[in-house]
């Protein structure tokens, strides 16, 4: 039984739970309210997080603000990040691009029937590091050849525009104009200190370029995945998804990021399958910098803290009917009140606190575009003699255990002219 099941199985039902892992205490939480005393009122002192193996390979040594443990090198990275990379200037200034992307997605699916995903583990090793070397279950090489493929792709891609904007031959001016910053590479490498000297170093643009295009993949990807599963198995809750974007949208155009605060139904299917579906079983393990005490609770200095995402999403204290998908349990507060961050902690989308997602209006704005998009462009099927999709987990993961096959068929006549 793979580690993160083992640990989900002896949990179930509990709001806490500390167990050893070789020589450290793991506490696991199931509690919303219970979360909320770790990541809000002691905050402070959970804000680290475990160096663990794969986040030490995605961020290049822990360099980018999402796995970098708390420290001089995280607030500098933070200070980055939301003033030049997720501000609210940023995210108009590259919803253009973002369009952009959504139209390639409808045209690839026009073209192709594959899904890709990113796979999540829960590595033994991270709790016991004297297993490290026999690199239990091949996980270690198979990030080593992942970010090897990553860097293939990126590395020549940030080093030439570096050598453009850094180089002894460097060109920021072009035809007597200063060049123009173009996108989010650009702001990164351009930035300097206050001495007029680049602020982040290749190895820090390289770490959150990467973290980038790790955090646009897992969410967008996941929910369109297992929404398009959960809809297609309950036809009336697709019919009424399809209803809101005809009536908002219309069938003249595409959906625009515009759109997005008048689909409370699709923002509540995207919830949905945010509580349900998880991509990963729980967050990036906490560390505490001292010994405290949270709710009568004895915690000592380097336990980890992980907070269950199924704990959460599925708890039937706090979901009535848990394993059932159903958007309308997100309306309750009115179509207004419907998005994708959930701050009482009863999933985890974007968590909370000082080390949340910064980028959740981006991860907000890219998810429900993608499943949007594809609701409205396409009229989806079962394949012939189907009667309903497996929505069976794989045993080592939380993906489809079967990747999603269905048949897509174009309903928009412009879509005919664009591709």
């Amino acid at each position: 039984m793979p580690l993160f099941r083992w640990i989900l199985d002896i949990t179930e039902g509990k709001d806490i739970i500390c167990i050893r892992l070789g020589g450290m205490h793991v506490v696991i939480i199931n509690s919303p309210d219970l979360g909320l005393q770790f990541l809000r009122k002691h905050d402070a002192i959970f804000a680290s997080w475990l160096l663990l193996m794969s986040s030490g390979h995605l961020g290049w040594g822990f360099l980018s603000i999402g796995v970098d443990p708390w420290g001089e090198r995280w607030k500098k990275m933070r200070k980055v990040v939301a003033s030049e990379l997720v501000s609210p200037s940023r995210l108009r200034w590259q919803s253009s691009a973002r369009d952009e992307e959504a139209d390639h997605v409808v045209k690839y699916v026009c073209r192709a029937d594959c899904w890709c995903s990113l796979i999540f583990a829960l590595y033994a090793p991270d709790f016991m590091p004297s297993l490290r070397w026999l690199d239990v279950g091949g996980h270690e090489k198979m990030m080593e050849e992942a970010m090897s493929l990553i860097c293939k792709f990126h590395d020549p891609i940030i080093e030439e525009r570096m050598q453009r904007w850094r180089g002894t031959g460097k060109e920021t001016e072009v035809g007597g104009k200063r060049r123009e910053v173009n996108d989010l590479l650009d702001v990164l490498i351009t930035l300097e200190d206050n001495e007029g000297r680049p602020l982040l170093t290749a190895e820090e643009i390289k770490a959150q370029i990467s973290e980038l295009s790790f955090a646009s993949v897992d969410n967008p990807s996941n929910v369109a995945e297992w929404g398009l599963a959960e809809l297609l198995n309950q036809p009336m809750l697709l019919r009424k998804a399809m209803n809101e974007l005809d009536r908002v949208v219309g069938k003249d155009r595409l959906v625009q990021e515009s759109d997005i605060p008048q689909l409370p139904y699709i923002k509540a299917c995207a919830r949905e399958v945010l509580r349900l579906h998880l991509v990963s079983p729980f967050n990036l393990p906490h560390e505490p910098i001292e010994d405290t005490t949270v709710a009568g609770y004895f915690i000592p200095k380097g336990s980890r803290l992980l907070l269950s995402r199924v704990g959460l999403g599925r708890n039937p204290k706090v979901w009535n009917d848990p394993l059932r998908f159903d958007p309308d349990r997100h309306m309750t507060d009115g179509p207004l009140e419907v998005d994708l961050p959930e701050p009482k902690l009863r999933f985890i989308s974007f968590s909370t606190g000082r080390r949340s997602c910064m980028g959740a209006p981006l991860g907000s704005a890219m998810t429900v575009m993608l499943l949007a998009r594809l609701l409205q462009a396409f009229d989806w099927s079962l394949v012939p003699g189907g009667s309903n999709i497996d929505l069976l987990e794989e045993k080592d993961s939380l993906l489809m255990a079967k990747p999603l096959r269905v048949y897509a068929r174009p309903r928009l006549s412009l879509l005919e002219k664009l591709y």
